[in-house]
C-alpha cells in the first residue's frame, strides 16, 4: 500500500482506533487502517519480552499478557487505543518512578517510505528507535512492537477526597511516596479527588460486577453526563454543580491485577487539553490555572487532571530528560472551549510545557522546535526513513514542520565534532 500510494503521489498516514482529539492522521491520500494487526507475534517470560502486532487495542494487550503471567509496567486510565497510536503521541499513566508506554520499547518493525520493513532496535539503529517511539506517525507504519514487559503484578487503588490545600502541600511527598499517584481537582471547590495506588503480589480480589457498573456507569458516567447537560443550558449553575460532582467522589479501595484496574470507562464526551511540564512547577502551575478559570468565571464543568512521570529519552517524548507533571483540562462537548485552552497554553508556555501529542494546542514547529532537545536528531532520522515527506498531513506539518534535510549534516557535523574531541582526549 504504501509503495502503491508513493507511486500515484498520495501521501499516507496510519489510523489505530480514533483516540486522538487532534487531526493527527486526517488525510485526503490513503489512510491504512492497522485495526486487523492485533496478533502476539512472539513471547518471552523469562525476559518479558513480548513481540505484538502494533494495531492491538490496549484492553487485548493486557488480557493477552495476563495469561502470559506478564504485564504492562504502567498504563494510561483509557485503554480502548491501539498500542501504535499510543506509542506515537506518548500516552502515559501517573508513577513518578515510571516513564510513559514509550519508555517500555524495545524494537519496532517499521514500513518506510521506500516500502522496505527495517527493524529498528537500540543495537541497529539507536536513533531510529528513540525517534520512532514517539514519532507521531511521521516516520512511517508501524507494524510490529517489542515490549519490555514485567512480571503480573496487582495494584490497591485507594480513592479519597482531600482538601486541596493539603493536596497541594504535600504534592511533592504524595507523587514521591506512592507507586502512583493523581488527582482530580473541579474548579469552583476547595476538594481534590484522590488516587494512590500500591504495586504487589497479593492475590486479586476483583471488585463486584455490580459494585463496578454502580460506581462507574451511574456515578462516573451518567451522573457527570445529566449535571454536564444542565451546565451547558445554565451556564451560571457551574460552580454549584461542581460543587455536588466534587461531593459525590466518595473514598473506596480496589485490589486488582494491574490492567483491570489502570483503564476507567469513560463514555461522556468531551475536549482535552493536556501539558507536561517540569515536576518542581506542579504546584504553582495548578494554582495559575485554577485562578484562570475562577477569576475569569469560565464554565468550567470538567476536572483538572495532575498525573506525574519519570524522565525519558525518546526524541519527542514530553516527559524527555526530566522528571514530569502532566496537568489536563477539559470541557464538555458542545461547549466553548478554545479560549480556556489558549489560556492554559499561555500559562505552560512559562513553563516550558510540551503538549500531548494526541490532544488540543495550538503550538507550531516554530514554538516546539526549542523545548525537545532532540528535536534536530528525529529530524534527521525522519530525512533518512522519508525524505520526501510521503508520511505529512496538515498536522505534521503544522508541528514538526517539512522535512529537513539540513538536520541530517547537522547532526553528522555534531557527531564529527564529538569524534575529534575524543581523539584529541586520546
Amino acid at each position: 500500500m504504501v509503495t502503491d500510494a508513493a507511486a500515484r503521489g498520495l501521501k499516507v498516514r496510519a489510523a489505530g482506533s480514533g483516540h486522538s482529539f487532534t487531526d493527527a492522521v486526517c488525510t485526503d491520500g490513503v489512510l491504512v487502517d492497522t485495526s486487523g494487526l492485533r496478533r502476539v507475534l512472539a513471547a518471552d517470560p523469562g525476559s518479558g519480552l513480548v513481540t505484538v502486532e502494533a494495531g492491538i487495542k490496549l484492553h487485548e494487550l493486557g488480557k493477552h499478557l495476563a495469561r502470559l503471567g506478564l504485564a504492562l509496567e504502567n498504563q494510561g486510565d483509557i485503554d480502548a487505543q491501539a498500542l501504535a497510536g499510543a506509542l506515537a503521541t506518548a500516552t502515559h499513566g501517573t508513577g513518578a518512578r515510571f516513564g510513559n508506554l514509550s519508555s517500555r520499547v524495545a524494537g519496532m518493525r517499521v514500513v518506510t517510505a521506500s516500502g522496505e520493513v527495517v527493524e529498528l532496535t537500540a543495537d541497529t539503529d539507536p536513533d531510529g528507535l528513540r525517534a520512532a517511539r514517539v514519532s507521531v506517525g511521521a516516520l512511517g507504519v508501524v507494524t510490529a512492537v517489542t515490549l519490555r514487559t514485567v512480571p503480573q503484578y496487582t495494584l490497591h487503588r485507594h480513592d479519597r477526597p482531600l482538601p486541596l490545600g493539603e493536596t497541594l502541600a504535600r504534592l511533592d511527598e504524595l507523587a514521591g511516596a506512592n507507586d502512583h499517584f493523581e488527582f482530580f481537582l473541579w474548579p469552583y471547590t476547595r476538594t481534590a479527588a484522590t488516587k494512590t495506588t500500591r504495586r504487589g503480589q497479593e492475590p486479586a480480589r476483583p471488585q463486584a460486577s455490580w459494585k463496578r457498573r454502580l460506581s462507574e456507569d451511574l456515578i462516573e458516567n451518567r451522573l457527570l453526563e445529566t449535571i454536564s447537560r444542565v451546565g451547558r443550558a445554565r451556564n451560571s449553575l457551574v460552580p454549584r454543580l461542581n460543587r455536588l460532582l466534587a461531593s459525590s467522589m466518595g473514598e473506596g479501595r480496589l485490589q486488582d491485577h494491574a490492567y483491570r484496574v489502570y483503564a476507567t470507562k469513560r463514555t461522556v464526551r468531551f475536549n482535552e487539553l493536556e501539558y507536561a511540564i517540569p515536576r518542581v512547577h506542579a504546584r504553582e502551575a495548578l494554582e495559575r490555572v485554577l485562578d484562570l478559570v475562577e477569576r475569569r468565571k469560565l464554565p468550567i464543568l470538567f476536572p483538572f487532571e495532575t498525573r506525574f512521570a519519570a524522565a525519558d529519552d525518546a526524541f519527542l517524548s514530553p516527559a524527555y530528560g526530566r522528571d514530569t507533571c502532566y496537568l489536563a483540562v477539559h470541557q464538555y462537548t458542545g461547549m466553548e472551549f478554545e479560549s480556556f485552552f489558549r489560556g492554559v497554553e499561555t500559562i505552560m508556555d512559562d513553563y516550558d510545557g510540551r503538549p500531548h501529542w494526541g490532544k488540543r494546542h495550538y503550538q507550531t514547529a516554530a514554538t516546539l522546535r526549542g523545548r525537545y532537545p532532540g528535536w534536530d536528531r528525529f529530524q534527521a532520522v525522519r530525512a533518512r526513513l522519508d525524505p520526501h515527506g510521503l508520511f505529512t498531513n496538515d498536522y505534521v506539518l503544522r508541528t514538526l514542520g517539512p522535512v529537513d534535510h539540513t538536520a541530517v549534516q547537522s547532526i553528522m557535523d555534531e557527531q564529527g565534532r564529538s569524534s575529534a574531541l575524543e581523539a584529541d582526549d586520546a
